[in-house]
């Protein structure tokens, strides 16, 4: 959701050196969790989450356990970058990310070890990768948002790969350098092929009105700047849930027929081979996957998809079932590919 270029490379070495790690400036540890993790029994995640949402499956995992959990927040690229910069030295015991990209640039590092089978059990085989080094948490859906005052569905788009068509030129937003957005276009890579991609992107240039952050290119598109905005499904449903003042004129619209526009972004959850925790890592991770642990998340503020433990999403939100997705093995999502065909097509 807040993935950023290349340049975080730089960023993430400098982190590495202060032992500390935040995309929003600060660092977030558990009431009475220790800086020193690891070595004496507590476990150190690394969270690309939403903060709140892996704030409460801390809390209660503690409560269950007993075992103390400290949190370093950050971003999804800045922190894979992080922990494949520190290699077997990372202090991380676990990652846990909002997309799936990251996962598998950690992944294809050889820096997971296996998920335990118990936890791999509790993760319907759609939402995992097939190599099992890292299993889905929770997921997003890709919708377009719309302005429901300009628009009627039936003037929408049929596929997301209409929006590179010359009449959408200058009626669609979205914010390019997210990790929610650089998601998307994995998925459409691996689902159309790089040239497909390479096209749209191009004709994404022209046609896209570009905005920093899926919060603010909804916004402007309540506020009548834009027509519509391709982002994720929660940040509709998490405005509707408080306020509504920056989603009260905006629909949000589910592409469907396996659409590349109808993806289903995984959240991601691994721990890493390095850890000197290894039990008490997996312990969590089974848990967060679990029964309470996805109870947690479809009762929460995140809105995001409960996906395990037959556990089923928030009532407010479209079942799984109906998004009809497209099939895509996040393991394959290459991150790197794609931001190197965004800056080609000079998005980045």
């Amino acid at each position: 959701m807040k993935i950023r270029n290349n340049a975080l490379a730089g960023i993430a070495i400098a982190a590495t050196a202060a032992l500390g790690l935040s995309a929003c400036g600060s660092s977030a540890s558990p009431s009475g969790t220790s800086s020193a993790a690891g070595t004496n029994g507590e476990i150190t995640v690394y969270n690309a989450q939403h903060e709140s949402l892996t704030q409460e499956w801390v809390d209660e995992f503690t409560k269950e356990t007993g075992i103390k959990v400290t949190l370093r927040q950050g971003d999804d690229t800045e922190m894979s970058n992080q922990i494949v910069q520190e290699g077997q030295a990372s202090p991380a015991d676990i990652f846990l990310t909002e997309n799936s990209p990251a996962m598998a640039q950690v992944e294809n590092a050889g820096l997971f070890a296996d998920v335990d089978k118990d936890t791999v059990a509790q993760v319907p085989e759609a939402f995992r990768p097939s190599t099992n080094k890292w299993t889905g948490i929770a997921a997003r859906s890709t919708v377009l948002v719309y302005d429901k005052t300009k628009l009627t569905e039936d003037k929408l788009p049929k596929s997301m790969l209409d929006l590179a068509k010359p009449e959408w030129k200058g009626k669609w937003a979205a914010s390019p350098s997210g990790a929610d957005f650089q998601a998307i276009v994995a998925a459409l890579v691996e689902l159309k092929g790089e040239a497909a991609a390479d096209e749209w992107l191009k004709a994404m240039k022209d046609n896209a009105k570009v905005y920093k952050g899926n919060s603010t290119a909804m916004k402007a598109v309540n506020a009548g700047e834009v027509e519509s905005a391709l982002i994720y499904h929660y940040y509709y449903y998490g405005d509707q849930a408080k306020t509504a003042e920056n989603s009260k004129n905006v629909s949000p619209y589910y592409f469907k027929n396996q659409d590349p526009g109808a993806f289903l972004s995984i959240s991601g959850g691994g721990v890493l081979k390095s850890s000197k925790n290894a039990d008490k890592a997996q312990a969590f991770l089974k848990f967060i996957t679990g029964k309470k642990g996805q109870e947690i998340l479809q009762k929460g503020t995140s809105f995001e998809y409960a996906i395990a433990s037959d556990v089923p999403a928030n009532e407010k939100l479209v079942p799984i079932k109906d998004l009809q997705a497209p099939t895509v093995d996040p393991a394959k999502l290459n991150s790197q590919k794609v931001t190197d065909l965004m800056t080609k097509a000079g998005l980045l």
